[in-house]
């Protein structure tokens, strides 16, 4: 593997339009040793059968996306949604990555209580911090830009992901850290430091931002070098706090996933030498 791709690793959702054989065969081809995984194309495939596909590849899972969604008022809702994280820590302890990232989830339908929603995922965090450390498992809190607080992610900074996992012990509870979420906070780096110092810097991810953002937003995140982000400055931020851990490229594109799949992950590789290591 080259020295400059050993930390690099690829998000499923980067090259989507890859079955789960040819992005283990693609990566390892490129010499790329890490991937992160995606629970809904693993049940399609199936979950042993993943986990017997990436260890025969050589690979190391080092997230599973997503577990979150822990708003809900509504009881019944609650109790799916921890019945669904529950099943998230086992399937990421089923294919061997130590890290769960957390979407929070947004507001409930016609409520306006931000504060309250986070509470609520506290009160989740109660219960699936501890289950999910006897499996081996930490749960890594994702900050979503703010433009996602009202639907999807009620957690808009690094200072309200850390304000949850402080209430838990590091090996527990940490942070995602995503430079498209977060590279526009003057007081991200400062965070970055905190959880750093903490050891609850879980994960880190990298997508560029670039405008305009399409219809929805979701699939607005640009390739490595094509947007407005310091990238080589954010593995900085990440370094200087203690994290030596994988990078990993999440891209959700809808261009990128129109092309070929194996195109992209060569060109995405080469791109995060060029914006990101050297």
């Amino acid at each position: 593997m080259s020295t400059d791709l050993a930390r690099l690793s690829v998000n499923q959702m980067t090259v989507r339009q890859l079955s789960l054989p040819e992005l283990a065969d693609a990566c390892t081809t490129l010499g790329i040793g890490h991937v992160g995984l995606w629970r809904e194309p693993v049940r399609a495939y199936g979950l042993a059968a993943t986990a017997e596909l990436v260890r025969d590849a050589g690979l190391t899972v080092t997230t599973l996306c997503r577990g979150g969604f822990l708003t809900a008022t509504d009881p019944a809702e609650r109790a799916a949604a921890l019945a669904d994280n529950h099943a998230a820590v086992d399937e990421a302890a089923a294919l061997g990555t130590d890290t769960l990232v957390l979407v929070s989830g947004g507001l409930p339908a016609g409520s306006k209580d931000l504060r309250g929603a986070r509470e609520r995922v506290a009160d989740a965090l109660a219960v699936l911090a501890p289950y999910a450390a006897e499996r081996g498992v930490r749960l890594a809190i994702e900050p979503l830009h703010p433009m996602y607080a009202a639907d999807r992610c009620v957690v808009s900074t690094l200072a309200q992901a850390l304000d949850l996992a402080e209430r838990f012990p590091a090996h527990q509870v940490g942070v995602a850290v995503d430079t498209y979420h977060v590279w526009w906070d003057d007081q991200a780096p400062a965070q970055i430091a905190r959880a750093g110092a903490a050891g609850r810097i879980h994960t880190f991810q990298l997508a560029d931002w670039t405008t305009p953002l399409p219809e929805g937003v979701l699939v607005g995140r640009g390739q490595l070098g094509d947007g407005s982000i310091d990238l080589r400055a954010w593995k900085g931020h990440v370094e200087a706090a203690g994290y030596t851990g994988p990078i990993e490229v999440e891209l959700f594109n809808e261009g990128l996933w129109a092309q070929d799949g194996r195109e992209v992950l060569a060109r995405t590789a080469r791109r995060f030498v060029e914006h990101v290591v050297r």
